[in-house]
């Protein structure tokens, strides 16, 4: 039975060592980004967000070392840049670390925090939120997951950050790459209560739920092959992640990449050496 407390990605958390030349890079590429925000000094950690409907990705950045980003320091010691864990949307986390618990999973949390939004009318106010993480070691195909309950949705998704140069819309697929496609999705399946299924590729599928985005274990091999011509360099065999964009119009996202663009069958590719350890492709919505 589905978890009721978690209803599909909610975010894509790319891990990055200089978070404003990061934010810079991904302005280049031509999303717009949010103003940077701190966190709850607990945290340790600032971010800049690239919203979507109804998704968005996080750039994030550690700025004090704290007990709490310990892991994603480590992260960045081991595979550098790149998305570093996957958030699902929490509709209650304290009911949903309790549904987790129930399964045999000790949760992380939940954890309250929050940072600073400057409105774009200039008034301050906070974005805040409560999350919930599964156990550290249970990261399938080496990416983390845990759940994230927005209490103000409208410090988060605000309408003039959705806009977006290259055409981005939303987040499709999270690409995860594995020696072991069916362990990992299985793994996954098992942690959020989703049956996976098999691709034509041999990639193995899991559905995050609701009208989210899916989740897709595969190898690097299989990966290069769905994207040719695309250099993966930077991608770990296990653990390299891509997500698949939705664009509303590939003709301004190829404008709007400019020489970072790269072509592959029907998708605009961004190689992970030019997105912070994240291959981008961008596909027809």
């Amino acid at each position: 039975m589905a978890l009721k407390n978690v209803i599909g990605i909610d975010h894509a958390v790319v891990m990055v060592k200089d978070l404003d030349k990061a934010a810079e890079n991904y302005r280049q590429l031509g999303f717009t980004v949010s103003p940077r925000g701190t966190h709850s000094a607990h945290m340790g950690t600032g971010n800049y967000t690239i919203m979507f409907d109804p998704d968005y990705m996080e750039l994030l950045g550690v700025l004090a070392a704290t007990e709490h980003n310990a892991p994603a320091r480590a992260f960045l010691d081991k595979r550098g840049e790149g998305i570093e864990r996957i958030a699902f949307t929490a509709v209650d986390s304290t009911a949903g670390a309790e549904e987790i618990r129930a399964r045999g999973f000790t949760p992380v949390g939940p954890t309250d925090f929050e940072r600073p939004v400057t409105l774009p009318d200039g008034t301050v106010s906070a974005a805040k939120f409560r999350t919930f993480m599964w156990p550290t070691a249970e990261a399938p195909g080496g990416v983390r997951i845990f759940a994230c309950q927005h209490k103000t949705r409208e410090t988060v998704w605000i309408p003039q950050l959705m806009k977006h140069a290259n055409a981005a819309k939303r987040i499709r697929q999270a690409l995860i790459a594995t020696p072991e496609p069916a362990k990992e999705a299985a793994h996954l399946g098992r942690l959020i209560d989703r049956e996976p299924f098999a691709e034509a590729d041999g990639a193995v599928t899991v559905r995050s739920g609701g009208d989210r985005a899916d989740f897709v274990y595969l190898s690097l091999e299989q990966l290069g092959k769905r994207y040719p011509g695309v250099p993966l360099t930077g991608l770990s065999e296990r653990g390299g992640a891509a997500l698949v964009l939705v664009s509303g119009d590939l003709a301004a996202t190829e404008k709007a990449l400019g020489s970072a663009a790269v072509r592959s069958g029907p998708a605009i590719c961004v190689p992970p050496a030019k997105a912070n350890g994240t291959l981008l492709a961008f596909v027809a919505g």
